[in-house]
């Protein structure tokens, strides 16, 4: 079995920091796509980053130039640091992947960890 676990998430003052990371456990034979979510209470999933097994990464318009997504394949871990921290990034922050245990490729969701930004 495959498992993402989120870690990293907390309290920060506006304009503040933080860094997710989320790590792949158990069966991992090969990992493709990356990306980070975010959901705030009464809205939609919202996709904020995608990177690929190469490294190539795309953002939504309401983090780029403020979060900036990395992964680290030897490690089976993608990041998320975040800048410039404000209230309307308070959400649950979920990491997704495409992750091969051996026969093919599907996605796995982590469970998601809490980021709560003050004002």
């Amino acid at each position: 079995q495959v498992q993402l676990v989120e870690s990293g998430g907390g309290l920060v003052q506006a304009g503040g920091s933080l860094t997710l990371s989320c790590a792949a456990s158990g069966s991992v034979f090969s990992i493709g796509a990356m990306h980070w979510y975010r959901q705030a209470p009464g809205k939609q999933r919202e996709l904020l980053a995608t990177i690929t097994s190469g490294g190539h990464a795309n953002y939504a318009d309401s983090v780029k130039d403020r979060f900036t997504i990395s992964r680290d394949n030897a490690k089976n871990t993608v990041s998320l640091q975040m800048n410039s921290l404000k209230s309307e990034d308070t959400a649950v922050y979920y990491c997704y992947g495409q992750i091969s245990g051996g026969s093919g490729f599907r996605g796995y969701w982590g469970q998601g960890t809490q980021v709560t930004v003050s004002s």
